[in-house]
C-alpha cells in the first residue's frame, strides 16, 4: 500500500537556525553528507541525541501495542539475507529484531524496557527545523459492481499492458513509485508518455477489458487512488480488496489546490464531503478539475479477506494507530516516537498525541526526514480523523544502540559556496540576460 499523500513539504519556520559543529549535541548531514562506510544517509537533516525523560508522554504509551505492530516488521526484516550491500543501519535492525523474536512480553513495563535497552532516541528534522509534518491515511470503503450500470459507470483499472517502466520488465509484480521513466509504446515503437487522467476519463482505455469492478462515482475512485487501497463492496456484499499496483507516471496534483485556486470552493469549506457534492453538483466542471491532476494509479486484486489489514510497502500488514508511511531515506521497521497535538476526537481542540510508531510504508508524496502519514484503519470513521490532519510534529527516531551516532561528526559540513556577483550583459546577442562574473 502506497499512498499518494500530496502535500510533502514541512512547515516553515519550525525553529530557527542550526549551528553544527564537532562539539555541539546537533548533527547534520548535507545532501552528500553520511557517516563513513554509508551508515546513515539522511539528507539535509539534522540528528539530535536525546534522553528518554525528555520525550513527553513516552512512559504513559502503550508499548505492548508498538511492541506487537514492531514484531510485525521484524518479520519481514528477518527474510532480508545477509549481504555485504546491506547497509549498516538495515543489519542493526535486523540485530535487534532477532532479539524481539521470541520475546512474548506481558507488561507495558517489559515492552518498554525493551525498546530502551535496545534503542536510542534521536531527534531529527529538516536542517533549521525543528518540526516536520503530519496527515493521516486510511483505507477507504466504497460501493461496486462487477458489471457496468446506470449507478455504478465509473470503472477501476487494473494495470495496462502496454504501461512501461524503463528498466523493469513488462507486468513486472515490482513497479517504481519515482525517479523512473513511466511510458507507452506508440505504432512507431518509440516511448511516448503514458496516457493522462484526463485522457483515460476520456476513453484511452476503453476496449482493453482492463475493469476490476465499476464504482458509483469519481470520488470514489479519487479517494482510492489517493490511500492506495481499498475495500470495494460489491452488489452481493461480497468485498473485494484492491490496493496500488502502478500508476501512469506523472506527479500527483492535489485537487483541493485546483478548486480553491479556481475559486470553486472556499478554501474553509474544502472537506472530503465538501469536494464530493461539488464534484456531483458540478459534473462537467468537476472533469476538468480533476484532469488538472494528470496522475493516475492502477489497482490489483489482493488476496486479504475482509477482517484483514492492508499490506504495506515493507510487505506486512499495517496497524491502524501504529504504522506511519515515511520517506524511503528511512529503513522500513524503524520505530519512530511521534510528539503533536492532534484532532483524533473531533476537529477542535486538538489534544497531545506521544505515540511509538513504526515506519512499514512509504508514498510518492512522503518526502523529507520529518514528513509522515499515520494510518488510521478502514471505514468512515478512520476517514475523518485522517481526514483532520495536517499538523506540525516532532519526530524522534529510535536507532539501535549498536549505531554509533557520535561518528557523524566527524565530517562535519561545509558551508554553502557564496553566489558569484552577477552582471547583467547587455547587447545585441545576450540583451537582458544574467551571467556570472568571474
Amino acid at each position: 500500500m502506497q499512498t499518494g499523500r500530496e502535500f510533502a513539504q514541512a512547515p516553515g519556520g519550525g525553529g530557527g537556525g542550526v549551528i553544527a559543529s564537532l562539539l555541539g549535541t546537533i548533527i547534520c548531514f548535507i545532501a552528500s553528507g553520511a557517516l563513513a562506510g554509508g551508515s546513515l544517509k539522511f539528507p539535509s537533516s539534522q540528528l539530535e541525541p536525546v534522553k528518554w525523560s525528555e520525550l513527553a508522554g513516552w512512559t504513559a504509551d502503550d508499548h505492548l501495542a508498538a511492541f506487537a505492530a514492531y514484531q510485525t516488521s521484524c518479520q519481514a526484516l528477518l527474510k532480508i539475507r545477509r549481504t555485504d550491500e546491506r547497509g549498516e543501519l538495515s543489519a542493526a535492525l535486523s540485530n535487534v529484531c532477532r532479539r524481539a523474536a521470541n520475546l512474548q512480553p506481558q507488561e507495558l513495563e517489559t515492552a518498554r524496557a525493551f525498546f530502551e535497552q535496545n534503542f536510542q532516541p534521536v531527534r531529527i528534522g529538516r536542517l533549521g527545523e525543528a518540526e516536520g509534518l503530519l496527515t493521516g491515511y486510511f483505507e477507504p470503503i466504497v460501493a461496486g459492481s462487477r458489471f457496468p450500470t446506470p449507478e455504478f459507470h465509473v470503472p477501476l483499472y487494473r494495470r495496462p499492458r502496454d504501461l512501461v517502466a524503463a528498466g523493469y520488465k513488462p507486468g513486472s509484480a515490482a513497479f517504481p513509485n519515482k525517479g523512473v521513466r513511466i511510458a507507452r509504446r506508440n505504432e512507431n515503437n518509440e516511448l511516448v508518455p503514458y496516457h493522462d487522467r484526463g485522457a483515460i476519463e476520456a476513453g484511452a482505455l476503453d476496449g482493453q477489458r482492463l475493469e476490476i469492478c465499476w464504482l458509483r462515482d469519481p470520488f470514489d475512485l479519487l479517494a482510492l487512488q489517493l490511500e492506495g487501497s481499498g475495500r470495494v463492496i460489491l452488489e452481493d456484499g461480497t468485498p473485494l480488496r484492491v490496493s496500488f499496483d502502478s500508476h501512469n507516471g506523472y506527479p500527483y496534483s492535489s485537487i483541493e489546490r485546483v478548486l480553491i485556486g479556481r475559486n470553486l470552493i472556499p478554501r474553509n469549506a474544502i472537506s472530503p464531503q465538501g469536494i464530493r457534492d461539488w464534484m456531483a453538483a458540478h459534473p462537467e466542471e468537476a472533469a476538468k478539475v480533476r484532469a488538472a491532476n494528470r496522475s493516475y494509479v492502477f489497482f490489483r486484486v489482493t488476496g486479504l479477506t475482509n477482517e484483514g489489514e492492508p499490506v504495506g510497502a515493507q510487505g506486512v500488514p499495517l496497524t491502524p494507530g501504529r504504522s506511519i508511511a515515511v520517506d524511503r531515506v528511512h529503513e522500513y521497521g524503524t520505530p519512530f516516537f511521534i510528539e503533536a497535538d492532534l484532532p483524533i476526537e473531533r476537529r477542535k481542540p486538538a489534544s497531545p498525541f506521544h505515540r511509538l510508531m513504526i515506519a512499514q510504508d512509504t508514498g510518492s508524496a512522503i518526502v523529507g526526514p520529518a514528513r509522515a502519514d499515520l494510518y488510521w484503519g478502514a471505514g468512515e470513521e478512520a476517514g475523518r480523523i485522517a481526514g483532520r490532519i495536517r499538523h506540525a510534529g516532532r519526530f524522534v527516531m529510535l536507532l539501535p544502540r549498536e549505531i554509533d551516532i557520535a561518528a557523524a561528526g566527524r565530517e562535519p559540513p561545509l558551508p554553502v559556496p557564496k553566489p558569484k556577483i552577477a552582471t547583467l550583459e547587455a547587447g545585441k546577442k545576450g540583451e537582458g540576460r544574467v551571467e556570472s562574473a568571474g
